[in-house]
């Protein structure tokens, strides 16, 4: 099984694709599914279990959630993470609290890395070691050098798609048939990840999608 764990859809501010848009595109690129991860809401759920049984493709329920020192992802979650800008150790016991995996995505992005991150070693799940959207090899090698370090830690990779054609370019890979023992395998490190850089043009997306939000309410 193949997930892409980092995935926006249209109702993140910054993104612009249907979930069924991306579900096209990750069949074509064999991709059994993906984490919905929008940013600070879930509002696509609906839309995901409903859209996903049609395709006949796999999605966990996730969030990606803006705290004080930087992005958490949260996944497998039961409802919305509902605190914004707080300390992260709040958000991390809120995750926790709903059985799901607090995971620092892109902790060493060039314009917003995740401060201090050393501090919430001992309480995170994971690390994000490939990005997609990393624009410098670096940012994701440091993520890998941490995860090497911290052996306990999980790993992730996700497209952090915000266009349909871009996702699917970063995923994990399980020899499991279904997502419980998919998870499993993820917190044991059964796992192989694999990612291809995204185009610089497609970086661009987000930008463009926040022009239109403010000038064409």
């Amino acid at each position: 099984m193949k997930i892409d764990l980092h995935c926006h859809t249209k109702y993140s501010k910054d993104a612009m694709s249907s979930l069924d848009d991306i579900f096209k595109v990750l069949k074509k690129k064999g991709i059994d599914g993906i984490a919905i991860t929008d940013h600070d809401n879930i509002n696509g759920w609906n839309d995901a279990r409903e859209v996903s049984k049609k395709h006949n493709m796999q999605v966990i329920l996730g969030e990606e959630i803006k705290s004080k020192n930087g992005d958490i992802l949260g996944l497998f979650l039961k409802k919305e993470i509902l605190m914004r800008n707080e300390d992260p150790e709040k958000i991390i016991n809120e995750i926790h609290a709903q059985n799901g995996l607090a995971i620092i995505p892109h902790p060493f992005d060039i314009k917003k890395p995740f401060r201090n991150i050393e501090s919430y070693l001992n309480i995170i799940d994971g690390i994000e070691i490939f990005n997609a959207r990393r624009f410098l090899d670096s940012e994701n090698d440091k993520a890998k050098e941490l995860a090497e370090k911290y052996p306990n830690l999980i790993i992730s990779a996700g497209s952090d798609s915000h266009i349909s054609s871009t996702a699917g370019s970063a995923y994990i890979e399980s020899y499991a048939t279904n997502l419980d023992d998919f998870r499993k395998n993820l917190e044991r490190k059964e796992v192989k990840w694999f990612g291809k850089k995204t185009s610089m043009i497609y970086l661009l997306i987000p930008t463009i999608k926040k022009l239109k939000n403010k000038f064409f309410k």
